[in-house]
């Protein structure tokens, strides 16, 4: 065998497959939260247990272990793992947790919320995305992914109230509707600012006393919300 095929080989052998790789690239996500936070071993699994490239379109497939945000249907995206990551972590989600996504996109954070053992109420205002969100996690078994067409930015009332919410479009401010259906104790994430620019991701905790605490994590950039509490 030429040298060169040898070492072609031997490389194809010992090279991680993409889900690893993006791991790898993921690892670390928690030091955008502070250089001294620690990732979450949880979060970590779970997004290592759901396959991304079965949330992209096939011609992005290729590219479905890049720690980057890809196009899907509809003029949407899929989030970069890190900043799926870090958004997770910040919901501290348990077994059991309900938490509600304003967006489901092509379904994959809510894929990573469901294989943390949290109950899923996913908002998506596009009849096209939701209905095949829905399908694709019915075909992958995340049977613990609830997919509703609606005004993410109110929130799923009939569901309410809720451990954690989690919001993958930008709005101009936080929707007031959202802060309402939380729990006391429960946490908000969601990125603010205008579109086509730089918008602050904000965690916001509904305290036990009905108090509200907010903190600015990092700077993030996404496609705007729709709806009423849209972007004008």
């Amino acid at each position: 065998m030429r040298w060169w095929l040898a070492l072609l080989l031997v490389a194809a052998c010992t090279a991680p497959a993409p889900q690893a790789r993006m791991m790898q690239q993921v690892a670390g996500y928690a030091r955008l939260i502070d250089p001294g936070e620690a990732d979450d071993q949880r979060v970590l699994d779970a997004l290592a247990a759901v396959p991304r490239a079965e949330f992209v379109p096939e011609e992005w497939r290729h590219a479905a272990s890049a720690d980057a945000a890809l196009p899907i249907a509809h003029g949407q995206t899929i989030s970069q793992p890190t900043i799926v990551a870090l958004m997770t972590h910040l919901l501290r989600v348990q077994p059991g947790d309900r938490v509600l996504e304003v967006g489901t996109g092509s379904g994959y954070q809510a894929a990573v919320l469901a294989a943390m053992g949290a109950r899923v109420f996913s908002v998506e205002i596009l009849p096209e995305l939701a209905r095949e969100a829905a399908a694709r996690l019915t075909r992958l078994g995340y049977a613990s992914v609830r997919v509703h067409v609606g005004d993410g930015g109110l929130g799923w009332p009939e569901e309410a109230p809720f451990d954690a919410i989690i919001v993958t479009a930008a709005a101009p401010t936080v929707p007031p509707a959202l802060v309402a259906q939380l729990k006391p104790g429960g946490r908000l994430v969601i990125p603010v600012g205008p579109r086509d620019a730089v918008q602050q991701l904000l965690l916001v905790t509904r305290e036990r006393d009905g108090r509200l605490a907010e903190q600015v994590v990092t700077d993030v950039r996404f496609v705007p919300l729709r709806g009423e509490s849209g972007q004008p």
